[in-house]
């Protein structure tokens, strides 16, 4: 039986939900941290919750499901996942990595150069600059799309092609729209990588990392590196996670909803120089994000006129909350200078341009009304 995507953020069909004990319409919580047996050699299918736990192993069964994977491993955050991909790779690998990343994975990837490995920052936006990139000691490429915060839109099957060509990894964070809207793996990446604490979640309130891919041998590697590594998802938060993801579908339409209406008033606001958001039409990435997702998500980021007007914003909204993160229902302004890519290197921030007047708007499900209004009186706000 094949299912839609908004089915399958409800149910696993490789799960027998009549199993659970007493009838649980919910997936129970596996609160433990040992599991009997029943002879020498012998497993009832779980030994010890840092390896496999019924609780997780559901939810990596449905988010397995949503990206088309063989296999996925929930972590203990989106840090984790990252951690456990960069783990595939020993001393004197070279990795490419898009320009324009998370402040935390490129501060990662600095305590990976002690260990050897090197890394490379290029506008994967242009395969000629990705071609350019590549060495002997080249193992990888690894993309954000959207990427964070300045929304460039890598084509993912184009530089999977090159990946093929060159026998490269090709390493995907959808953080940014999900798999309810962009699925890599059908697109030929090899690995996705989710900060969970975003969008599968919702809610603000797990932190949590997936990490999957098609590929059966990449896919016991990975597992045998989060067994050992042991940073795998407790099973509350696997618990919470699920929940969460069962409304994944409504909540990214809602969000996207909104998320056009405001781009387009942002692009109409006189204090806004610059509106980023692959939805509209005049974004320089906007065919690629048509032919390969299914649609734009609900991140924007947008340049006032200066310093100021972003500070004003920032501290005189109210329906909006002045906070990192993303993802979740509540709307959330991000000043992303000092907040998410405080770590990366002012040169590169500023060849990017996240300066003192640059932000970043996580869309939620509020009544749009109230967000443009909200918006309109911080603009004001003298």
């Amino acid at each position: 039986m094949t299912l839609e995507i908004e089915t399958r953020c409800i149910h696993s069909l490789n799960h027998d939900e009549k199993q659970h004990p007493y009838g649980a319409f919910s997936i129970p919580i596996y609160q433990t941290a040992i599991f009997s047996h029943p002879g020498i050699g012998e497993s009832q299918g779980y030994n010890y919750t840092r390896e496999s736990n019924p609780t997780r192993a559901y939810l990596e069964e449905i988010i397995s499901s949503l990206e088309g994977a063989v296999d996925t491993v929930a972590c203990s955050s989106g840090m984790a996942a990252i951690t456990i991909v960069s783990e595939l790779f020993k001393s004197d690998d070279h990795i490419i990595c898009g320009s324009d990343l998370y402040g935390g994975s490129t501060r990662l990837f600095k305590l990976q150069e002690k260990k050897g490995l090197h890394f490379s920052y290029v506008d994967t936006t242009n395969l000629d600059t990705i071609k350019q990139a590549i060495t002997k000691q080249t193992k990888a490429i690894f993309i954000e799309t959207p990427s964070n915060p300045t929304m460039q839109i890598s084509d993912i099957q184009a530089i999977s092609q090159l990946c093929k060509e060159y026998h490269l990894l090709l390493i995907v964070d959808n953080t940014f729209l999900s798999p309810y809207f962009q699925n890599p793996l059908k697109l030929g990446a090899d690995i996705v990588v989710h900060s969970a604490t975003k969008f599968l979640s919702g809610h603000n309130d797990v932190i949590a990392g997936t990490v999957s891919t098609h590929n059966e041998q990449l896919a016991q590697e990975i597992r045998n590196i989060a067994k050992t590594v042991g940073n795998t998802l407790a099973p509350i938060d696997c618990y919470l996670l699920t929940r969460g993801i069962k409304t994944l579908a409504i909540r990214q339409e809602r969000q996207q909803e909104n998320a056009i209406q405001l781009a387009k008033w942002l692009k109409k606001n006189p204090l806004v120089k610059d509106v980023y958001y692959p939805g509209l039409s005049d974004h320089p990435g906007y065919d690629i994000q048509v032919k390969q997702a299914r649609g734009f998500g609900s991140m924007i980021s947008f340049r006032v006129v200066d310093k100021e007007v972003a500070k004003r914003v920032l501290t005189h909204v109210k329906v909006i909350t002045y906070a990192e993160s993303l993802g979740g229902v509540e709307s959330l302004i991000t000043y992303p200078m000092v907040q998410t890519h405080s770590d990366v290197d002012e040169k590169t921030r500023n060849e990017l341009g996240i300066t003192d007047d640059f932000l970043r708007l996580s869309v939620g499900i509020e009544n749009i009304k109230d967000l443009i209004q909200d918006l309109s009186e911080a603009f004001k706000n003298e």
